[in-house]
């Protein structure tokens, strides 16, 4: 599989703006790219004010989602601020080329910076099948939660899309890192860079690593379009030589 990571810096509660940076960059890639991957909150930064920016299902910004999937004939993947039922969700979405939509709702809310107040927590974790690969998607601050994420579904590539400071990029590195460790799956984070509106800054660290905790691509902090391609035949090969996952623990995940 062939994956484009697009890390950039974001226009704060601008919608509008950051379509069209994300567009521009877009255009630039290659028409063999199969999935594309944005940041958490592409399209406003991370807000704690969902009131003002939030979209619905049918709003511009999935509307937006589906047009570039169909005409790059590309998924394309990251979280925006979706209003539904009265409540706010950190929604994750994985538009396929055919304009299918499948969506995860962020699990974990980052208490510190009181998102739980303002949105609803997700509760099921989502696995999507796409081009013979299984993908598990989860929004940045899931990356502290191991168990939520155990690789009990056999899937072959573990998703996060982030807003994830500088203060803790080592925890960025080393989680990601650990994950794919322990889950013998290749593992992509995208974050964003640049200085929010409240004054945290970002340099990015997007990286990919494989089954094996090895880097494919190592933590990058310029604003760019990085792509890598992902070979699921040599991770099935090691799983099978090392076969840790047969000895991992059995447990329930309660709501």
């Amino acid at each position: 599989m062939k994956i484009a990571l697009i890390q950039s810096d974001l226009t704060w509660e601008n919608a509008s703006a950051n379509r069209k940076n994300f567009e521009s960059k877009i255009n630039q890639l290659d028409s063999d790219i199969n999935l594309i991957v944005l940041p958490e909150m592409f399209s406003t930064g991370f807000t704690m004010n969902p009131s003002a920016v939030a979209e619905t299902m049918e709003g511009e910004t999935v509307l937006w989602m589906k047009t570039i999937a169909e005409e790059k004939n590309s998924a394309i993947t990251g979280s925006v601020v979706i209003t539904e039922n009265g409540n706010y969700y950190n929604r994750m979405f994985f538009v396929f080329p055919s304009g299918e939509i499948k969506y995860y709702d962020k699990r974990h809310l980052f208490t510190l910076a009181g998102e739980d107040k303002f949105y609803t927590a997700g509760t099921e974790k989502v696995i999507v099948n796409y081009l013979d690969w299984k993908i598990c998607l989860q929004v940045c601050y899931d990356l502290r939660f191991p168990v939520f994420v155990r690789n009990v579904e056999n899937y072959d590539l573990l998703l996060y899309v982030a807003n994830w400071p500088k203060v803790r990029t080592n925890a960025w590195d080393a989680l990601l890192k650990a994950r794919a460790i322990e889950n013998l799956s290749y593992v992509v984070g995208v974050n964003r860079i640049g200085l929010d509106a409240n004054n945290y800054e970002h340099i990015g660290h997007s990286q990919v690593v494989d089954f094996l905790g090895n880097y494919i691509l190592e933590p990058q902090e310029t604003e760019g379009v990085f792509v890598v391609t992902l070979d699921k035949n040599e991770m099935l090969e090691t799983r099978k030589k090392l076969d840790f996952l047969s000895d991992k623990d059995f447990f329930e995940i309660k709501p």
